[in-house]
């Protein structure tokens, strides 16, 4: 098999999509040998923030010199980005002896009527490989919602985390912010210790709080007291936590609420034992590294890769552009999925831009340029379609002083960020 027909068995099994339940990918792990019961983990669930969150986490946790697996969604250049241990992706030689080993099994369960989704057949692959690599800890992104998620066929986890939440998946997880939480609460297991990222809506505390209560979990939730901010720019943000001087390269206040988030969750890791010391969180949180987040991809002219998609990404942004870039001639490039918030979106962002080129990512679920910049015209004068990624690039060319944003979607920052770094390269 080559990792090609590795990655093309894996694919094929999209069209299943997603069905609520765990009793396959139960079915599955237990084909395998219940590879995650092995390793401690710590579970990861949110809207926005949870890739930092977990990023951060595993980090420090690798500084520490833990073995430590991180799993995350979506990748944005190279598939193998979802399996990482101590860093480093997955080697293709292993995906391809992972695929071989999890696709019989599958098909096992297939035959007897239960189809495996893509997310499940992944999520039995990460942990068999984090299993197999005698991983000490693992650090688990849910992929969506948090009950029914694939991710939560865990036993109680060291530490769980639940990121901020906003309206995104609506259709899947329902439309409210209590609905939405009760959903993501479903990573709260008997006798936890749970982080609730600090600023939330009213009914998402209430819906956590009762949910721990009820399962006699441990709520914990970020003292800021704790924190302050020392300084901020568009490559990171200086912080004191507890006195404790940090260097976060991510900037925006949501950040800093993800810093708050991770280092509560380590602070649980720590009074379990585990061997974190001052230093090693220094070292882990200066050393922290997420494509197509805020990324500058060249400094002059500036260039700015953000690949959040849902409301809450897009206030984010409009935080950023609004703290570091107001005044700046913004040109943007924008790509966004048909079932996002785009008109939304668009409210926060575009009002900050001279001009969008709107384009279109090879995704079935894509908003055709067309449609997007009809709406974008709503908040912004100048505004155009692409026909490609290489159109857009070419039409948007900045130069000296001025500022090109690329945003709206991961699946336009992975199609995109290679011809934005060749255009703008030194």
């Amino acid at each position: 098999m080559t990792y090609e027909e590795a990655l093309q068995k894996i694919n094929s099994r999209l069209r299943f999509g997603i069905k609520p339940g765990l009793e396959r990918i139960e079915a599955l792990c237990k084909k395998l040998g219940d590879p995650q019961k092995k390793p401690r983990f710590v579970h990861v669930a949110g809207t926005n923030g949870k890739g930092t969150t977990c990023t951060l986490i595993a980090s420090v946790l690798t500084a520490a010199g833990y073995r430590t697996g991180l799993y995350t969604s979506p990748y944005v250049l190279d598939f193998r980005e979802r399996f990482r241990i101590d860093g480093e992706m997955i080697p293709e030689a292993e995906l391809i002896e992972e695929v071989k080993r999890v696709s019989p099994v599958a098909d096992e369960l297939e035959a007897a009527g239960d189809t495996v989704t893509e997310f499940e057949f992944i999520t039995a692959l990460a942990f068999d490989w984090f299993a197999q690599r005698d991983c000490d800890f693992v650090v688990l992104e849910v992929g969506l919602g948090g009950r029914f998620d694939a991710t939560n066929v865990i036993d109680t986890p060291e530490a769980a985390a639940i990121a901020s939440i906003s309206l995104d998946h609506t259709a899947i997880l329902g439309d409210t912010y209590a609905k939405i939480a009760f959903e993501k609460a479903g990573i709260i297991k008997k006798d936890g210790d749970v982080v609730l990222y600090p600023v939330q809506d009213p009914s998402v505390f209430e819906t956590i709080e009762s949910a721990c209560n009820e399962r006699g979990a441990h709520l914990h939730i970020p003292d800021e007291k704790n924190m302050q901010v020392n300084g901020t720019a568009l490559t990171g943000t200086a912080l004191t936590w507890r006195g404790l001087p940090l260097t976060l390269p991510f900037t925006g206040a949501h950040q800093v609420h993800n810093a708050a988030t991770a280092l509560t969750v380590l602070d649980i890791l720590r009074e379990k034992h585990a061997n974190i010391t001052d230093e090693v969180l220094q070292k882990g949180f200066a050393s922290a590294y997420i494509p197509a987040r805020m990324e500058i991809l060249s400094q002059k002219p500036l260039v700015l890769l953000d690949g959040g998609h849902n409301p809450g990404c897009a206030s984010a942004l409009h935080e950023v552009l609004k703290t570091h870039l107001s005044g700046c001639h913004i040109t943007a490039i924008m790509g966004m999925m048909a079932d996002k918030d785009s008109m939304r979106y668009l409210e926060l962002t575009a009002p900050h831009f001279e001009r969008i080129i709107t384009v279109q990512p090879q995704n079935p679920r894509s908003l055709s340029a067309e449609a997007l910049a009809d709406e974008a015209k709503h908040f912004c004068k100048d505004v155009q379609f692409a026909q490609s990624m290489k159109d857009a690039i070419e039409k948007a060319t900045v130069s000296g002083d001025e500022v090109l944003v690329i945003c709206g979607s991961f699946f336009l920052a992975s199609e995109i960020r290679d011809l934005a770094i060749e255009k703008y390269k030194a």
